[in-house]
């Protein structure tokens, strides 16, 4: 499925995971808060598109847009006033590695790379096991199987539709996590606060070929550029239209990247197409 809500699915993980921080006073309460928000807007998708059929692209972008207008609404309604903001999250060092100079000592109280939230190293670890799920357990090869072999998967005895509802379930409480960590690690919630990072996650599962490893990679890649700005007034480096060009980095990155690795840049066969029974 190619999932093009994933940035409204995102916003709105973040509005939920901020109100369970906000009024739970606990980061894993948001974070649970944000998944649920956006697996169940996912089960929009798995209804009108895995279920019914319908266009992915036009749902997507009908989940995006709701997305963005009802966390605005929301967040206009409730907060618009009083602009509440949440306390800087705790972060857990690594032994040993959180002591090499530069890279385990944070420039200026920021940005320590061996001294972060616990769910960051959670999602590493996430990453490693979805790999080797991938590559080595039947549900992996299953749900590789729904979006490049859906008629070998069906004369399989497995079911194409509960794979893809499954997948699509998974990936709308993933994003909505990611929108929560946001939340969570800004302290606050503003609207179309997201700045396009679902759709660079689409960008990037295209890139890692379904590799999660390689996503992990790339993200890192992605990440730096959207950190550049914060970094270079941190160290006190400015220069002219420096907003304009800092805005303009991220997406930069993702042209860049596109240019030097669009021949690796993957899509399944099956992508986008609603499975029938028989159909060739």
């Amino acid at each position: 499925m190619l999932n093009i809500g994933l940035e409204g699915m995102m916003l709105l993980g973040a509005y939920f995971g901020f109100l369970g921080a906000y009024y739970g006073h606990s980061v894993w309460l948001a974070y649970l808060a944000g998944a649920t928000a956006g697996a169940g807007a996912s089960v929009l998708m798995v209804v009108l598109c895995v279920w019914l059929g319908l266009d992915q692209i036009v749902v997507g972008i009908a989940i995006f847009l709701a997305g963005e207008g009802i966390t605005s609404v929301l967040y206009q309604t409730h907060f618009s006033s009083t602009q509440p903001s949440l306390g800087a999250p705790p972060n857990d060092a690594i032994p040993l590695l959180d002591r090499i100079p530069i890279l385990g000592k944070p420039i200026n109280g920021e940005f320590p790379l061996f001294s972060q939230p616990m769910i960051v190293y959670l999602g590493l670890a996430f990453a490693i096991a979805l790999g080797w799920m991938f590559k080595s357990t039947n549900i992996g090869l299953n749900l590789r199987a729904a979006g490049e072999k859906p008629e070998a998967l069906d004369a399989a005895g497995v079911s194409v539709v509960a794979t893809r509802s499954y997948a699509a379930l998974s990936t709308g409480a993933l994003a909505g996590l990611g929108g929560a960590y946001l939340a969570i690690a800004t302290g606050q919630f503003q609207p179309f606060f997201t700045q396009g990072q679902g759709f660079m996650a689409i960008v990037i599962a295209m890139l890692a070929r379904g590799r999660p490893l390689g996503a992990v990679a790339f993200s890192l890649l992605f990440g730096v550029a959207l950190s550049l700005s914060t970094l270079l007034q941190t160290v006190g480096i400015n220069f002219a239209y420096e907003t304009d060009v800092v805005h303009m980095l991220p997406f930069a990155s993702i042209i860049v990247a596109l240019i030097l690795f669009a021949r690796r840049a993957y899509l399944p066969p099956a992508l986008c197409l609603p499975y029938v029974r028989g159909a060739r």
